[in-house]
């Protein structure tokens, strides 16, 4: 599924609470949709996410966006084209497409942006997450998806799964 932006797309301003947003329990997270196609007319998704140490993403690349993460509190670890970065809250991260990356939270939770231009790839996060019934991180019976779904999930969107999650050595 492809985002695109038209010329004649109207996209209204719009403003987001703390507390406010579609939140979703995503692969051992809360990640909460600050914005994606619909408000931004397929140009940026915005989402915010809680996750505790140790939550990794699986080496991947995309071949759609870009992404931009932006550490707000705690730590994480990134492996991004070949090179590793810890980024501590204030740390920008980027990750251009069709470079391979992946990260893991290094302190006891983070909390951290994904900015993805274009926006699509909420749609992927919807696609595998499940509806938020609080606003915490999830709890341990919430199981994250099969590696085959998660597969076949990223290709719809253009994503290529590399390898396992965290750091390569």
């Amino acid at each position: 599924m492809s985002a695109t932006t038209s010329a004649d797309t109207h996209i209204e301003p719009f403003a987001l609470g703390a507390e406010e947003g579609e939140a979703l329990w995503f692969l051992g997270g809360l990640v909460t949709v600050k914005a994606g196609s619909r408000e931004t007319g397929g140009r940026v998704a915005v989402i915010e996410h809680l996750a505790p140490k140790g939550m990794a993403s699986p080496l991947h690349v995309h071949r759609r966006e870009d992404e931009w993460f932006y550490v707000t509190e705690g730590a994480l670890a990134f492996w991004v084209g070949g090179r590793t970065v810890e980024a501590k809250a204030g740390s920008l991260v980027y990750g251009p497409r069709d470079v391979p990356h992946t990260f893991a939270v290094t302190s006891e939770t983070a909390r951290f942006l994904l900015v993805a231009e274009p926006a699509g790839f909420e749609g992927f996060v919807r696609g595998l997450a499940e509806p938020a019934a609080a606003r915490t991180l999830p709890p341990a019976d919430v199981v994250p998806p099969d590696p085959a779904v998660l597969g076949a999930a990223a290709a719809e969107y253009g994503i290529e799964i590399l390898g396992p999650p965290g750091i390569p050595s």
